[in-house]
């Protein structure tokens, strides 16, 4: 059985509409504590609490139904892809638990892949897959709870980004598109491949070479797509977020599926939530692609213009994949050029 045939939708593009969820947690009063140092107001990736003044925990849930039939591939992507969120935050993960829903008519190795494909990348990650939770649904779901640590002062959140800033992506995008053009039998040979090593690269080094240059603002670019995240980026630190479509890196065989229309069910959803907020002339093609829901996307990074060209130097000495994609000015909203 093929187990994207048993979802309506699949991956981050499965994400509650997010002018919706604003309005649902607009109905939810503020933590009243001093320890939680992020919570929902901030809309960030992980809500983090305060233990002393050294250590903070980092927590954060995230799951989805499958994009892919290979269970082992759909439990690294769905493992890979809530990692992250620890890592966005500038955290390290300590203990992941399963959240799970599987047809009962599915045999058990179909779930016993799916873990076995989670716990690999959460003992990359320098974590440990310690439990979980598991119930019967017609639809399935998998994905973690993750609990990590982050220094009170090295936090990195949406509100940090300041005009002069460089902007930059650690991932190219188009996983939805790609997706959607699998399950449409249209994506070019080598293509779902390619967007498979992207979803289940781990941000671990990416953070880890970020980190020493003290950014202003991060954050995991995922199911509300580039724009999305870059509104809310925008909007959190009362700024203009400026981006080059000729500087978007994208995964091979995507813009080509963009041009010829298609698209996921995520698109529109993006488009209603950010599109308000949104200057474009970019073409068709191109807007597509930045409202693309990700799953297990890069990071949204911007320093100080002048931490730039080192901060590009040290991700090719690593070896690791970055692009500079626009700049932080005055204002308010996204221009897409």
């Amino acid at each position: 059985m093929r187990l994207t045939s048993l979802a309506n939708s699949g991956g981050c593009a499965a994400k509650y509409a997010a002018t919706r969820l604003e309005a649902l947690l607009s109905t939810i009063g503020p933590a009243d504590a001093d320890e939680l140092l992020v919570g929902l107001d901030s809309a960030d990736d992980a809500a983090v609490y305060r233990l002393d003044d050294e250590r903070a925990l980092v927590f954060t849930v995230d799951f989805f139904p499958p994009l892919v039939d290979d269970p082992r591939t759909f439990g690294a992507v769905a493992a890979t892809n809530a990692l992250n969120d620890v890592f966005a935050m500038g955290g390290v993960p300590l203990l992941a638990l399963s959240v799970a829903a599987f047809p009962e008519e599915l045999p058990t190795e179909v779930l016993g892949d799916v873990l076995a494909g989670a716990e690999e990348r959460v003992r990359a990650a320098g974590a440990l897959l310690a439990g979980g939770h598991t119930v019967r649904d017609s639809e399935p779901k998998y994905g973690l709870a993750v609990v990590g640590t982050v220094h009170p002062d090295g936090i990195w959140q949406k509100a940090g980004a300041r005009p002069g800033d460089v902007a930059f992506l650690t991932k190219p995008l188009g996983t939805g598109i790609v997706l959607q053009g699998v399950r449409d039998g249209v994506a070019p040979e080598g293509a779902l491949d390619a967007a498979v090593r992207s979803m289940t690269e781990l941000g671990r080094e990416a953070a880890d070479t970020v980190r020493p240059l003290a950014p202003s603002a991060v954050t995991d670019v995922t199911g509300f797509g580039l724009l999305g995240h870059a509104h809310e980026l925008a909007s959190r630190s009362c700024v203009r977020v400026e981006l080059e479509t000729d500087a978007l890196p994208v995964l091979p065989g995507a813009l080509e599926l963009a041009r010829d229309g298609v698209r996921t069910g995520g698109d529109p959803r993006n488009r209603e939530f950010a599109g308000p907020h949104v200057e474009s002339s970019a073409s068709e093609e191109w807007e597509a692609l930045a409202y693309d829901p990700q799953t297990s996307g890069g990071f949204l990074v911007t320093v100080p213009g002048e931490r730039a060209a080192v901060l590009e130097a040290t991700f090719a000495a690593a070896g690791l994949f970055i692009r500079r994609v626009g700049r932080i000015e005055e204002g308010s909203g996204v221009v897409l050029r």
